[in-house]
């Protein structure tokens, strides 16, 4: 069995200054080929766990199954229609004479062994997304799905990973933008922030006019916020929001588990992407709350990179 030494620099492409070349090299696997591929990668461990088939409890077989439980039972349903592994990885030539594919067992190898990692988690209207992006020894690996079914494994050098960052958080066509109550950029106490969105999820919007009654010191894009206008921008934080991004960035190297640097997070309006910053000041903790597009995550990223390595 071809074996992958996880110590070792992965079998990647360098750049070499040839834009065709050093195009990101993308590939779909099934999970069962996905599986297949890392066992013949000398059992590359995956960024990811799928869990056992749960057995069913006493109460469940009496009572009839659970949503979850069918969902996972559907899941299964849907594994098992799948063609055998093995075959299908021979027959697109990604297995030849037993030994997997250099550029995948790279990409598995820098998946299983990286020195920096970025986990993303995007939901967005009807889809969720997870992607896992590993860089190490100039070179980086994503592995992506929508459903957890079908993965797109891809490896490029890094001068490719700030436009893969912001593919992954691209708002598809088919989802609506329209006009947005909340401000391109907003400053307001964190407390403040937390309290109303607390308040609405209870659903307890009087307390909403409490809350601003106690008076806090708030900005917008052209300086000092009047209380309506603060409520409105927090009305429509919590009301607008259409999904979300979390971006968590690990040290890997040398680390055990991996170690947590630091997170951003964003969250969708109708009228785009914001990007919320909580910080400190003298005065107490505020949060920025900034327009954001899918080409500044790396830029947003990068500070939290250059600390993890």
């Amino acid at each position: 069995m071809p074996i992958i030494d996880l110590t070792a620099e992965p079998p990647l492409a360098r750049p070499t200054g040839d834009a065709v070349a050093d195009a990101p090299r993308r590939i779909g696997l099934t999970l069962p080929e996905l599986q297949e591929a890392a066992r013949l990668a000398g059992g590359a461990p995956l960024p990811f766990a799928v869990a056992e088939a749960p057995s069913a409890g006493a109460m469940e077989s009496r009572l009839g199954g659970t949503p979850a439980g069918s969902d996972d039972a559907a899941f299964r349903a849907l594994l098992a229609t799948l063609p055998d592994a093995a075959d299908s990885l021979v027959r697109r030539g990604l297995v030849t004479a037993g030994a997997l594919d250099a550029g995948v067992a790279g990409a598995l190898g820098l998946l299983a062994k990286p020195a920096v990692a970025i986990d993303l988690d995007v939901a967005l209207p009807g889809a969720r997304a997870r992607a896992w992006h590993r860089e190490s020894s100039d070179a980086v690996a994503t592995l992506a799905t929508s459903d957890g079914v079908v993965f797109e494994l891809s490896w490029y050098s890094p001068d490719a990973w700030a436009a893969e960052l912001a593919r992954t958080v691209t708002v598809p066509e088919e989802v609506e933008r329209t006009g947005s109550q909340v401000p391109s950029h907003l400053d307001v106490p964190l407390g403040l922030a937390e309290s109303v969105a607390d308040a609405l999820a209870a659903g307890r919007t009087d307390l909403v006019d409490v809350l601003l009654d106690a008076g806090h010191a708030c900005t917008g894009p052209d300086g000092e916020l009047g209380r309506a206008d603060v409520r409105r921008a927090l009305l429509a934080l919590a009301t607008e929001s259409r999904g979300r991004l979390r971006a968590l960035v690990a040290r890997t190297e040398a680390d055990d588990p991996p170690r947590s640097i630091g997170v951003v997070s964003w969250t969708l309006v109708n009228d785009g992407w914001r990007h919320l910053r909580p910080y400190r000041t003298p005065g107490g903790r505020r949060l920025a709350i900034e327009a954001a597009e899918p080409t500044d995550l790396a830029a947003l990223l990068a500070p939290t990179l250059a600390a993890a390595r």
